[in-house]
């Protein structure tokens, strides 16, 4: 006799990964910025985003930007070059499978200010450099005024 199965919920055929994910998403590893960053390498590439880790070496080749791109935001919060690119939902979604935990945000380094580089005093009194500027220019023009004063003045003797 064979036996029929009636499902009253639909049927959901879950993998062996999805248990898995489920643990990795309930209980996710904290990792401190130290153990992050030593990952800089095409061969082993992890990224912080968001206070999240992901471990993208496995899309370095399919990165649409190249594996540059990913390489260069290594050791340090990546969050703004993400968000800067304006990356799609698809992209955003993507990143579940790379996902591997949180940092730590007590060792991630503060970002540090903005220091302008130092500028040169203003100095009031620029006459030295101001005459050598003057003579850089009229200099030759003297020369020139003396070449063609003297190139008349011989024609003029000569006629």
């Amino acid at each position: 006799m064979k036996q029929r199965y009636r499902f009253s919920e639909p049927f959901i055929l879950q993998s062996p990964l999805s248990s898995l994910e489920t643990t990795m998403a309930s209980d996710p590893k904290v990792h401190a910025f130290d153990e992050v960053s030593k990952h800089n390498s095409s061969k082993d590439c992890w990224l912080i985003i968001s206070g999240k880790v992901y471990d993208v070496t496995p899309f370095m080749e399919d990165h649409p930007g190249g594996d540059e791109v990913l390489l260069s935001a290594t050791e340090k919060d990546a969050t703004d070059d993400f968000e800067d690119v304006g990356h799609s939902e698809s992209a955003r979604e993507m990143m579940s499978k790379y996902y591997i935990g949180d940092i730590d945000m007590e060792t991630v380094p503060k970002k540090r200010a903005y220091i302008p580089p130092k500028q040169p005093q203003y100095n009031q009194d620029k006459t030295p450099e101001f005459v050598i500027k003057i003579l850089q220019f009229l200099v030759p023009l003297i020369i020139l005024g003396l070449a063609f004063a003297f190139r008349y003045y011989a024609k003029e003797k000569t006629e």
